[in-house]
């Protein structure tokens, strides 16, 4: 019998994501026959009254889920449960330890989707309530700390309690079908290896865009930002991946001893360094797909004088003999023209072309990983055009996931959870990992806190500052939707 219990079961990430994500393996058929689901919040709430929460979040944000009917929908139900559980209060969980088998045999994940700081109090109560022995495992969600030493001191508390191997430091990124890809496209294609380092890779873009802006998250995004929110944990990890060397084999630790080395390669800069090497922004009301939208500082909870950044984009360098010179451009933003994650492989150019003709400057090879809004993998090519003499053109080796494949998608949430529940850590972020990515970050951070005049502006619907084309200009180099064939 598996059993996972949700801390902050009637939040708005319970809702839109995790909610939805269960019911998707329900119905579906990828929970034991046994399973049963406990939401576990500070509201004074019986199990009807919330399982009408859960069927209304199904309804909402479920939409995706394929396979529902009204009868997967009410035994669902029929296995949801509700405890109230507020961290202050100890005698709170003498009640959820009731609703948990004793036998240690069974698995039971603890989903931590509440604030960081609630996260040390929680388990501390499970494990006096005797609830971290066994087959228990612990699911932390983001960001976990503001910065390393706030990382450390999470890290070394939840130790207290919790081995390593039963700590799951979640980044839906990683759940990606795209993101999992890398690693087949990287090691289990020959052709590509001999390709992977400085010789032949001119530069690697990584650009995260989100339409939106910060909703109903004004608040915490102001004191977290897109450094925190984004770049210390879901483009590093990408960055992770695309720079690993590879792994002796396909076994969880193998994989992340590789990718924190690739963390711990990056290179840290100096405060002159962040001036030069690093743009942030925050974005002025514009507008987004012909609608107008309001600048950051007057969104709901945020401060009219605030300086939280909306923006990031960074020249990082990984100090290795795979990548020495090759610089890699990361890149996020809210209110940005179009919604897109993307991974550019640009290739060095050809060292002398034939083909003369006066056709100007050509763009060297690409790949391009799309992850979202669709997953595809493009590899751009030169051809001659169909006529008389040799013209040449861009194509397109497109690999659409969506069209060679009938197998059920299944979203990054879902696949995370069902990773968790079965005690496979591939896909969560170890605590060296944590600490890597936080020893790169911290630096750029506290160069930010001592120059007031860095923060650019840019207009809603845009690609960002203009600081940050020209970050890429002064290299000769362009994001790519900046680049214009000559």
């Amino acid at each position: 019998m598996t059993t996972f219990v949700l801390f902050g079961g009637t939040g708005d990430l319970a809702r839109r994501k995790i909610i939805p994500a269960l019911y998707s393996a329900f119905v579906n058929d990828r929970l034991d026959a046994s399973f049963r689901f406990i939401g576990a919040a500070r509201e004074g709430l019986q199990s009807a009254e919330y399982r009408q929460r859960v069927a209304d979040a199904i309804a909402q944000f479920g939409g995706k889920v394929s396979g529902g009917t009204p009868e997967k929908l009410a035994a669902f139900l029929d296995v949801t449960y509700y405890q109230k559980v507020d961290a202050r209060i100890p005698e709170d969980f003498d009640g959820l330890r009731a609703q948990i088998p004793a036998s240690e045999d069974n698995p039971t994940l603890f989903y931590l989707a509440t604030a960081p700081n609630i996260f040390i109090p929680v388990v501390e109560q499970l494990h006096a309530h005797g609830l971290t022995s066994g087959n228990a495992r612990v699911v932390v969600e983001k960001p976990l700390g503001r910065d390393g030493q706030s990382a450390l001191a999470i890290n070394q508390a939840l130790r207290q309690y919790l081995q390593e191997n039963q700590i799951y430091r979640i980044d839906h990124y990683l759940g990606k079908e795209m993101v999992q890809n890398l690693l087949a496209l990287r090691f289990a294609n020959s052709f590509l290896e001999p390709l992977w380092n400085r010789k032949w890779i001119q530069d690697v873009q990584i650009s995260i865009s989100e339409q939106v802006g910060v909703e109903s998250r004004g608040e915490f995004y102001d004191q977290t930002g897109a450094m925190r929110d984004m770049i210390q944990n879901h483009l590093l990890q990408l960055v992770s991946i695309v720079a690993m060397e590879p792994p002796v084999n396909a076994d969880p630790d193998s994989i992340r001893d590789e990718k924190v080395k690739a963390l711990r390669a990056l290179h840290k800069f100096t405060p002159e360094e962040v001036s030069k090497k690093t743009v942030r922004g925050q974005y002025r009301a514009g507008a987004v797909d012909g609608k107008a939208v309001p600048g950051y500082q007057t969104e709901p909870g945020v401060p009219s004088a605030s300086r939280a950044e909306t923006f990031v984009a960074i020249r990082a360098e990984i100090d290795n003999w795979r990548w020495a010179g090759v610089p890699f451009y990361l890149r996020t933003g809210k209110r940005m023209a179009t919604r897109s994650a993307e991974i550019t492989i640009n290739f060095k150019p050809i060292p002398y072309s034939i083909f003369g003709n006066g056709q100007g400057p050509m763009r060297s090879n690409r790949l391009v990983i799309s992850l979202q809004p669709e997953e595809s993998v493009k590899l751009f090519m030169k051809a001659k055009e169909p006529g008389e003499g040799i013209r040449l053109s861009e194509v397109a080796l497109d690999l659409d996931f969506a069209e060679v494949s009938t197998s059920r998608r299944v979203e990054s949430y879902e696949r995370l959870l069902l990773d968790a529940m079965r005690g496979d850590l591939t896909l969560f972020v170890r605590d060296d990992e944590l600490m890597a990515a936080w020893n790169w970050v911290d630096p750029i951070l506290q160069a930010w806190q001592n120059d007031s005049e860095g923060l650019k502006s840019y207009i809603a619907g845009s690609w960002g500052p203009v600081a940050a084309s020209y970050l890429l200009a002064q290299h000769g180099a362009a994001w790519g939707e900046e680049y214009v064939e000559g």
